[in-house]
């Protein structure tokens, strides 16, 4: 199948499902009135799959890998807060499982994607 925009890219589906995910979790009390952790962690959420796009549309496969390397540390601020919901009793065990599930999954095929363009990237030198 070919690539014609940043929505055929299965990273950037997944992160979508992740920050649906994210949102949905973030909605419900208490989790929903500590503004702080609520909109950080929707920020990485969002900042995962808005990367993927924005380093697609640059053109360039530098700046794709560049930009693939940020939606990789979103992916990880993702988890980390994640724990912190946990830690702090915003959301249960096996919410928690779920949704980092989902970003370790996101992760993993950003990682994936990072090596094919790291190594096209090469290539054209």
């Amino acid at each position: 199948m070919k690539i014609k925009g940043f929505e055929d890219l299965v990273a950037w589906q997944k992160a979508r499902e992740l920050t649906e995910q994210i949102y949905l979790l973030t909605s419900k009390e208490p989790f929903s009135k500590d503004f702080g952790l609520r909109d950080q962690i929707r920020r990485a959420s969002v900042s995962v799959m808005s990367n993927l796009a924005e380093g697609f549309e640059r053109g360039s496969r530098s700046e794709f890998h560049r930009f693939i390397v940020m939606a990789k540390a979103s992916c990880a601020e993702v988890r980390s807060q994640l724990y912190v919901s946990l830690d702090v009793g915003y959301i249960t065990e096996k919410e928690c499982q779920e949704v980092m599930d989902l970003a370790v999954e996101v992760s993993r095929i950003i990682g994936g994607l990072r090596s094919a363009v790291k190594k096209q990237k090469e290539g054209k030198k």
